[in-house]
């Protein structure tokens, strides 16, 4: 019987787990600008499909952003907010970035690792998302030999609804390969002006399709047919070197986050 016992609830365990992923944002309403302007910012940890629960960021360890190969710290812009989700308040960090130059901005977080009680374990979840000025492509396609990293084979700015995003999962600069990839929607509109997380748009049919699972290849690559516009994330798991943090079990993960759009809008 106890043998039964344990084996049910590791079961129990792993089913929350795959159904509601945890994924960090850096969130911005639109990835592809027609000219240079001032952008929100928002770096939140939360569960981007069902919105069940935010979760308290600490301080991050960095925060950058890379345009024509120029680094520029952006940490000590971020301003510390109460983000309000569906069921809860939690820390988040806000900033307004100028994004002037044409080409690529790419924005790099590295969260302070969160401990997560029900799984006795911590989860770093290592961040990029993309802006583009003007159409040039400068910054989209390079590795930044992050622990942690997808580094995108589509333009992660100007895909068609109903077309595939590509990518190779690496780490300090090496493809990982038969990476876990777990995938989710952003399925809420951003209040940005009142720091929440508007109503769930959509529902699952069932728990298996909040997170989607796929693995890449041999190689560290990967392809996803993306379904619906908007915002799409992608975290390869537990991808990064380092498996500890205070004496227990890290998960240091890579995530990418991209925007689709329907012909038309």
């Amino acid at each position: 019987m106890k043998k039964l016992i344990t084996v049910a609830t590791t079961a129990l365990v792993l089913y929350s787990s795959a159904s509601f992923a945890h994924f960090q944002m850096i969130y911005t309403p639109e990835s592809a600008l027609s000219k240079g302007a001032n952008i929100p910012l928002v770096t939140l940890f939360t569960h981007p499909f069902s919105d069940e629960h935010t979760m308290d960021m600490g301080t991050p360890e960095s925060f950058y952003v890379v345009h024509k190969d120029k680094t520029k710290d952006l940490k000590d812009s971020l301003q510390p907010i109460q983000w309000q989700g569906n069921a809860n308040r939690a820390q988040a960090y806000k900033t307004d970035y100028k994004a002037r130059g044409m080409g690529d901005h790419v924005f790099v977080l590295t969260p302070a690792p969160y401990y997560e009680k029900s799984e006795g374990a911590y989860i770093q979840q290592i961040t990029k998302v993309m802006v583009n000025v003007a159409g040039l492509p400068t910054d989209w396609d390079k590795t930044y030999g992050l622990k942690a990293e997808i580094v995108p084979l589509t333009k992660p700015y100007s895909i068609w609804t109903n077309s595939t995003f590509s990518g190779v999962v690496m780490s300090e600069g090496k493809p990982v390969p038969f990476a876990d990839i777990e995938v989710e929607y952003l399925n809420s509109d951003m209040d940005l002006t009142n720091n929440k997380t508007e109503k769930t748009k959509f529902s699952a049919p069932q728990d298996s399709f909040i997170t989607l699972g796929i693995k890449a290849d041999e190689n560290g690559k990967f392809t996803f047919g993306i379904p619906k516009s908007g915002w799409w994330g992608f975290a390869a798991m537990g991808v990064g070197p380092d498996t500890t943090f205070n004496g227990k079990e890290l998960s240091q993960d890579g995530v990418i986050w991209v925007q689709a759009k329907d012909m038309g809008e």
